[in-house]
């Protein structure tokens, strides 16, 4: 069983990221940002963080994408702008496809969501700083557990929001 925290679009915010590595880092075995942290690489606010570029990261140099495993699953992410997710995901499942990855984390949008396409799982954890569609400045915390992915949606002020929370049957890992 493993936890993967994942938060995108931060927006230069330090304070809600060093918040939610106090609430959640001894509980997770990873922590995902999918991009617009518009912050250092070197900021101790990212530290734990595998971080990657979006289109407001003006003064990071951080990666395009990564490509990361755990418990055999393979985990791509991207900030999303590249692949104009904001119009679809086509182009972003074929890229995920190329990499072999059957969980996809990206931001951008700031649109929560989580759906299986293709027999993968892509995941946008809304926005921790400047959510659209809805109030909440959102992000996740995925459990993978038995070929099964359990997403827990949380508000940054309110804390789980339970309603929101899915549960995905994962192909084995690759």
């Amino acid at each position: 069983m493993s936890k993967i925290l994942i938060v995108s679009d931060s927006h230069g915010s330090t304070e809600l990221l060093e918040e939610l590595k106090s609430r959640h880092a001894s509980e997770v075995d990873m922590m995902i940002h999918c991009g617009d942290s518009e912050l250092e690489k070197e900021d101790e606010a990212l530290a734990g963080f595998t971080v990657v570029k979006g289109n407001c990261d003006f003064f990071g140099d951080f990666p395009e994408e990564a490509l990361l495993e755990i418990d055999g699953y393979r985990i791509f992410v991207t900030h999303g702008h590249l692949h104009s997710v904001k119009s679809n995901l086509l182009s972003l499942s074929y890229r995920a496809e190329e990499a072999g990855a059957s969980i996809i984390c990206f931001g951008h949008s700031h649109l929560l969501g989580a759906e299986i396409i293709g027999g993968s799982l892509f995941i946008n954890p809304g926005s921790i700083r400047l959510p659209r569609g809805r109030r909440e400045r959102t992000y996740v915390i995925l459990e993978l557990k038995q070929g099964r992915a359990y997403l827990r949606v949380y508000d940054h002020d309110r804390g789980e929001i339970t309603s929101l929370s899915q549960e995905f049957t994962l192909p084995a890992p690759r």
